[in-house]
């Protein structure tokens, strides 16, 4: 199913944090959604999974407009995402992690869990069987009863995107997930991202600042700046785009190592994110 949106517009106060936005990501499409700190980039993620409302414009997976949806019923519908801060369970461990987004695909009623019927105990089974085969695709099946705070900052990233995939979406929306990882993390990532939209015939938008993985899985790139477009192509037309090198770097750009400019202050703006503790911002 394809994600649509077009003419989004969301603000806040007197600020256009999203500004008359318009792209389309189309099934099993690995899509790239980038720009400068501020850009609006996390804003339209909590758009399209129903966090904020939009105030114009829409926003369509397939055929359902998630625009009247609540959270949890676009979840319902397909939609699954992770967060650009870790949001992880301190007090449960790394599979508790995992069952905690189960609900939905529960059959069990409240009275099945009390009564502890049969029903109940198959739906248990079925949701560990998932977290398990989940937790092995991620390499982690072997820290599954450590507490999920206690694994490196990399194996948190790759757990939200573990407990995002136990919704069996059709739409992934990943937010800064190379956030903080080394080169050989983000380049496990790259892999990791491929596979997963190739196994579980699903999309994935990815908003990130670490042109490596960006450039390098991202078939399809849309760029943010100021809340609004100011680019749409596939990597080699981004990495060269005046308005993109004039959105990082401050100026126009017409050096044939204009491309590594871009990846190099994208760079220094991941790495001023992962060391930096901030709440979701309403232009992120």
């Amino acid at each position: 199913m394809d994600l649509e949106l077009k003419g989004v517009v969301k603000s806040f106060g007197g600020l256009k944090a999203v500004n008359d936005v318009s792209f389309r990501v189309p099934d099993k499409t690995i899509f790239g959604l980038i720009g400068p700190n501020g850009a609006g980039k996390t804003t339209v993620f909590n758009l399209i999974t129903g966090v904020y409302k939009h105030d114009a414009g829409s926003i369509r997976f397939g055929t359902t407009d998630l625009g009247p949806l609540k959270p949890a019923q676009i979840a319902a519908a397909g939609v699954s995402r992770t967060f650009q801060n870790i949001r992880l369970f301190a007090q449960l461990t790394v599979i508790e992690n995992l069952l905690v987004a189960c609900e939905l695909q529960k059959r069990a009623s409240l009275v099945s869990a009390l009564l502890r019927t049969k029903l109940y105990y198959d739906d248990e089974a079925s949701m560990n069987a998932r977290a398990m085969e989940l937790l092995r695709v991620f390499d982690l099946e072997g820290v599954a009863n450590e507490p999920s705070t206690s694994l490196p900052y990399g194996n948190q990233r790759r757990l939200e995107i573990a407990r995002a995939m136990m919704l069996s979406p059709k739409l992934l929306l990943l937010d800064e997930p190379a956030a903080g990882m080394n080169y050989g993390e983000a380049e496990g990532l790259k892999t990791q991202i491929g596979w997963l939209r190739d196994t579980f015939q699903m999309s994935v938008v990815l908003v990130e600042h670490n042109m490596q993985v960006v450039m390098g899985v991202c078939e399809d790139i849309h760029v943010l700046d100021h809340g609004e477009t100011i680019a749409h192509g596939d990597p080699a037309a981004i990495k060269v785009h005046p308005k993109v090198l004039a959105a990082y770097l401050g100026e126009e750009d017409d050096d044939e190592d204009a491309a590594a400019a871009v990846a190099a202050a994208s760079s220094r703006a991941a790495s001023h994110d992962a060391t930096t503790t901030k709440g979701e911002g309403h232009a992120g």
